[in-house]
């Protein structure tokens, strides 16, 4: 289990302030919710969290297996507004919005661009992982295949 910190950069906004909690075994989560085959996560309620599970896990690992201790948040103010992950880098930070569709669709950058907006600084760095098999850059952000992520 993991509990990702809320990042407290305002902005002026009322934020949520309570950590987000994460079952880093996905293949554990898996089992207890049931989810006995691939074929089966694919139509699950479950699927994006469990997706998102994975993506944080997989970051965190990353970062332990370098000796780093994570710098990463997540982002979310009182009207919704998210960013699923947030990369500290001191001076930058790099939101970064998950995904488990396999294709990208335009408005899996809605939450990137209000943030960058926010932050004033809209041609940030920024990213998005998703489902699909291809990693290239459209509208600014770094659209990532699950398969190159880390």
């Amino acid at each position: 289990m993991y509990l990702l910190r809320p990042h407290h950069r305002n902005f002026n906004k009322r934020l949520v302030k309570s950590p987000k909690l994460y079952f880093l075994d996905t293949g554990l989560l898996c089992y207890l919710l049931r989810i006995r085959s691939a074929e089966e996560l694919v139509t699950h309620a479950a699927r994006g969290p469990i997706f998102e599970t994975w993506v944080v896990s997989e970051t965190l690992k990353n970062y332990y297996n370098r000796g780093v201790e994570p710098d990463i948040y997540f982002w979310r103010d009182s009207a919704g507004h998210e960013i699923d992950l947030l990369i500290d880098q001191g001076a930058t930070q790099i939101p970064i919005e998950v995904k488990s569709g396999q294709t990208v669709a335009g408005d899996f950058f809605k939450g990137l661009d209000y943030w960058r907006s926010l932050a004033g600084k809209p041609d940030s760095p920024a990213g998005l992982v998703y489902g699909g098999d291809a990693s290239y850059k459209r509208r600014g952000v770094a659209a990532v295949s699950w398969s190159d992520w880390v």
